[in-house]
């Protein structure tokens, strides 16, 4: 789908606002700062994720003699001690190294500072601009009233509004770009269907078998797990939820996996081993992300609802254990005509992980977990 505007005068490009976005994000992508407008404000941002002590100190001569700060998400703010419902700002000096603000942004020694507040509405949407380029949610910021006007000409300009309108029609940006018959294991007959948006994403409906379109269509809601489908980790049950869902498919003569580029509960892979790292010493998966500045779970299901009305899907059966999911779905406009457990086995590295889901988020797991006490490690996924 090409997003077009008659009034632009970009033709193929697209919309200017759209353009300016999907440029912005590269540019976090890239590690440099992007120029972020707001009625009254105009703010140079510049991610932290990835920031050394030469970029800290580049960045401040950049916007001087304007005051460099911190903006972090209200979760973030919450960990260090401050509540508000939007962003914050966390006030800087001049002496603060790159650790500090680290620290600041994502370390488990985060202390509140004097003078922090709300931030504006440009500093919120360069929260958003990061998490669309799965960077960290904590930026340096500054006024760009006193930059140059040759850096400002060379530094990316976009508008806080776009961020906000470009953020919740991403998934009206996908299309249907290639399709292809991949034998699975096992016999497994499947056709593959790549999808793609505007910011690159490339989700996967993987088609199993024949499945009756005219009928209510058995339906896997997948999130990319990286460490767990591909290398059988076992600190979570993605990989063995994926077989089993493939397998149970294939037994029942056909159903679609919808295989999303969600890594690590909508955080990216990067941002996911960092949240384990956390868990190592001692937080559980949820309070790991909070930690880190993001929500609990960072998914969107609203491209998965797309996807099904794109393959004429028009009645699922959905096979899940998260009630999140089946509401989001629902509200998305999926008719959901049943839901079917998908309960894998539980082995001694993930049980924590498991117990947490069902304990904080309401996922539907108690047969699971009263069926492997602690103790039984005999007890092995099928992903092993």
């Amino acid at each position: 789908m090409q997003l077009k505007n008659s009034q632009s005068g970009f033709g193929l490009f697209g919309m200017a606002d759209d353009i300016a976005v999907q440029r912005g994000i590269a540019e976090f992508q890239a590690g440099r700062p992007v120029l972020i407008e707001a009625p009254g404000e105009r703010l140079a941002a510049f991610p932290v994720d990835g920031l050394t002590q030469t970029d800290c100190e580049a960045f401040r001569a950049l916007c001087a003699p304007a005051e460099v700060g911190l903006v972090v998400t209200a979760r973030r703010a919450r960990v260090i001690g401050f509540d508000a419902p939007t962003p914050v700002l966390v006030p800087l000096s001049g002496k603060d190294t790159s650790d500090a603000i680290w620290s600041i942004a994502a370390g488990l020694d985060g202390k509140p500072r004097a003078q922090m507040q709300p931030a504006g509405d440009a500093a919120a949407q360069a929260v958003v601009l990061a998490k669309l380029a799965q960077r960290l949610p904590a930026l340096l910021v500054a006024d760009a009233g006193t930059l140059a006007a040759d850096v400002r000409a060379q530094m990316i300009t976009v508008k806080a509004d776009a961020v906000a309108r470009f953020s919740t029609r991403i998934v009206d940006t996908l299309e249907i770009v290639s399709e292809a018959r991949i034998p699975l294991e096992d016999g497994v007959s499947a056709r593959f269907c790549v999808f793609r948006d505007a910011v690159g994403a490339s989700p996967v409906a993987i088609i199993v078998g024949e499945p009756d379109f005219a009928a209510p269509v058995a339906v896997r809601v997948h999130s990319a797990c990286l460490t767990g489908d591909v290398f059988g980790s076992r600190r979570c049950d993605c990989g063995a939820q994926l077989k089993l869902a493939i397998a149970q498919l294939s037994e029942s003569g056909g159903g679609v996996v919808l295989y999303l580029e969600q890594e690590g509960r909508g955080l990216g892979l990067a941002n996911k081993m960092r949240a384990y790292e956390l868990q190592d010493g001692g937080l559980d998966t949820m309070d790991a992300n909070m930690m880190l500045g993001f929500d609990d779970d960072e998914r969107d299901y609203g491209v998965a609802a797309r996807m099904l009305r794109m393959i004429g899907a028009k009645r699922v059966l959905l096979l899940t254990d998260n009630p999140g999911k089946l509401e989001a779905l629902s509200e998305g406009g999926v008719d959901i005509a049943a839901r079917v457990p998908l309960h894998t086995r539980i082995n001694p590295e993930n049980r924590r992980y498991l117990a947490t889901k069902a304990a904080r988020a309401g996922h539907w797991l108690e047969g699971m977990l009263e069926a492997a006490k602690p103790g039984r490690d005999a007890i092995k996924s099928p992903a092993e």
